[in-house]
């Protein structure tokens, strides 16, 4: 008997949760057939009455309508509708989630509402032409890499990118990389894993997506990591998360791409006047043809002061590239 009751308890709570709301409260003889219908537990008004006191005892939000026929739902949930909406546009617009993995996941959103509201978590976000990645094994990737950070120990795998045919070559001669990882990290609509790398001898990067399987975690403790390593300020110079030197760099700068600066390196970044028109700007970069690449993208609205070698390096990258274009034609 006392089995029976916290079982129709529990009945009561998923249909409450599946199938009510603001707009779809559901009545007291209506909860009665639901249970019976679809579960064969009997029970009368009383018993609701009863079973949705000690839902209310357990920290379910149950909202009562008192009319001459009492109506129930459920109130707040773990998620609000905007909140979910939310959830899933960041899902279906992640470059870092496959196709497959991502309507799974809208899918399980879903269900954090009620059926009748489920309608509204399709979104009309417009993705263009947004490439999904294809390794399928990501979830387990990801949860591997926590599991190494957490244990502090070393990880072990293979890392492949494509060559001419786009097929999946791997790198460092098939052998699996030995990695220390510090810390995720979200940059440019794609997963990398920060830390320190055996075979390169210093702090690096790699692609979560194109590792190909499943780290293995070793007993090996990890290197530890520097005291004054900071992984967010590691992205913020970085520049596609590619490896380089990381260098202070004064730029000079127009003034109409202030926005652009803070949304590159944060509202603290330094800066001040430099003429009416121009602005200067101090930051840390890593300094790799991806950075020449982007300032170079702002033409003449952004120029290199300072360090010369950095300066000079740009410069010899335009030469490089005016050079193999003038070959062509």
């Amino acid at each position: 008997m006392e089995n029976e009751s916290k079982i129709r308890v529990m009945r009561l709570y998923q249909i409450l949760n599946e199938l009510s709301d603001e707009e779809h409260p559901i009545s007291t003889v209506e909860l009665i057939k639901m249970l019976d219908e679809k579960y064969g537990i009997q029970a009368h008004r009383i018993t609701i009455s009863k079973d949705i006191a000690v839902l209310e005892q357990c920290g379910v939000d149950i909202v009562k309508i008192n009319t001459t026929q009492n109506k129930y739902f459920i109130g707040s949930r773990l998620f609000e509708i905007p909140e979910l909406k939310l959830l899933i546009d960041a899902v279906e617009s992640s470059k870092f989630i496959t196709e497959k993995k991502s309507k799974i996941l809208v899918s399980k959103l879903a269900t954090l509402t009620s059926v009748n509201r489920a309608a509204e978590m399709k979104r009309n976000l417009c993705v263009a032409n947004r490439i999904k990645p294809e390794n399928e094994m990501i979830y387990y990737i990801v949860d591997a890499i926590n599991d190494a950070i957490n244990q502090a120990k070393k990880i072990s795998f293979q890392y492949f990118e494509y060559d001419a045919s786009k097929k999946k070559k791997l790198k460092n001669g098939g052998h699996p990389y030995v990695f220390s990882p510090y810390a995720l990290s979200w940059n440019g609509d794609y997963y990398y894993v920060v830390g320190y790398s055996d075979k390169h001898q210093k702090i690096s990067t790699f692609r979560v997506d194109r590792i190909l399987n499943k780290p293995e975690v070793l007993q090996e403790d990890s290197v530890p990591e520097p005291k004054t390593f900071n992984v967010a300020d590691f992205a913020k110079a970085a520049f596609g998360m590619y490896d380089g030197s990381h260098r202070t760099v004064e730029l000079r700068c127009d003034n109409s791409l202030m926005k652009t600066i803070i949304d590159r390196f944060g509202e603290d970044v330094p800066t001040k006047p430099y003429s009416m028109t121009d602005f200067k700007v101090t930051v840390e970069a890593s300094i790799t043809p991806t950075f020449y690449g982007w300032i170079f993208g702002f033409g003449k609205k952004l120029e290199i002061l300072e360090p010369q070698d950095v300066k000079a390096g740009y410069i010899q990258q335009l030469r490089e590239a005016y050079d193999s274009f003038q070959k062509k034609n």
